[in-house]
This record gives C-alpha cells, structure tokens and sequence, in this order.
C-alpha cells in the first residue's frame, strides 16, 4: 500500500547522437518525459528511459551526465522537472576549429 502512495516526480531525458558519416545525415535528438518515484538518481532513470537499448553507443562510463548544462554524477537524486542530459564527446575540438577558420581566413 505504502507503495502506491509514492510520491511521482516529472522529470525528461535528452541524448544528441552524433551525426552520421556524411555531412547530411543528421541523427535527430532523442527527448523523453519520464514519471519517476521521488528519489530517483540520474542513473535510475536513464536504466528506466529505455534509452540505452535505442541508442546502444551510450556509454555511461565514459560519457557524461548533467542537468541544465551542469555535470552531475549518475547517483544524483533527482528534484521535479530536472532535465538529464547525457553528453557524447564533442566531435572537433572548439580551440583547433578556430585556429582552423583563423588560419584560412587569414590565407585569403
């Protein structure tokens, strides 16, 4: 009985996966609204999303998570209307891209 008593928090999920091999394909971003049981960690509702089955390439060793742009860890309990996000790594380094643009601008 307690446990039909539980209170629910709202919460989402979002993943950007990586684009595909050629420059025009684009993976679309995958968002989910979860109703999870207060208390819930980060990790607990990535398990509960079904996430990791859709988008096998997630690695929750090696990737990180966050809420609202801040890195949390996975056993972080989550409050009402938290929106997880689990980052992949980024696919050229900002800094090298810039000299990359600086460098043939300049070259022009």
């Amino acid at each position: 009985m307690a446990d039909a008593m539980a209170e629910r928090i709202k919460v989402s999920l979002s993943y950007a996966p990586a684009p595909g091999p050629d420059a025009t394909s684009v993976a679309m971003p995958i968002l989910r609204a979860l109703d999870v049981e207060a208390g819930t960690t980060i990790g607990q509702a990535i398990e509960l999303s079904g996430i990791l089955q859709e988008a096998p390439e997630i690695n929750l060793v090696t990737m990180p998570v966050g809420i609202y742009g801040k890195k949390k860890t996975l056993d972080t309990v989550l409050q009402p209307r938290d929106r997880i996000e689990i980052y992949r790594p980024l696919i050229a380094d900002p800094k090298d891209a810039r000299r990359r643009r600086a460098k043939r601008d300049s070259a022009s």
